[in-house]
């Protein structure tokens, strides 16, 4: 902006310079222009600052959301329909949805970090009663 203003200044100091005689059509028109060029420095330069302000009021605005967001479906409330499980392996904590315990579909759900099997959904595998064993904590290659 201090570019345009600094450019509008120089044909302001080089019309002065050369003594455009104002009385005359041409005269009158080039020192218009450099006076409606000025006039439109000024409104771009108030445009630049509203709209920083808008940025920040913006930003703002986004930043409170984020928050309320973080109230209403917080990061430490589980919805009703998931399950919590820690992996033995990483001990990190791995969320899946509740349905899958009730599916008659054998389901295994593993760590997305370390790839260990941390639920099993299959109650005679869980209980130990298979002939295989206990499968819970191995990996699908281990099986």
């Amino acid at each position: 902006m201090k570019d345009i203003k600094g450019k509008i200044a120089y044909l302001q100091g080089l019309s002065q310079g050369l003594e455009i005689d104002t009385s005359s059509k041409e005269g009158r028109v080039l020192t218009g222009i450099i006076d409606i060029l000025e006039q439109m420095a000024d409104q771009l330069e108030d445009i630049e600052v509203a709209h920083g302000d808008l940025e920040e009021y913006v930003e703002s605005i986004d930043e409170d959301l984020y928050d309320l967001e973080g109230d209403l479906f917080g990061e430490d409330e589980l919805d009703d329909d998931m399950v919590e499980v820690e992996c033995p392996n990483c001990r990190e904590i791995v969320c899946f949805e509740s349905e899958i315990v009730d599916d008659e579909d054998l389901i295994e759900v593993t760590c997305p970090n370390c790839d260990e099997v941390v639920y099993v959904n299959d109650q005679d595998i869980l209980n130990g009663t298979n002939d295989d064993g206990p499968m819970l904590g191995k990996k699908d290659e281990d099986l």
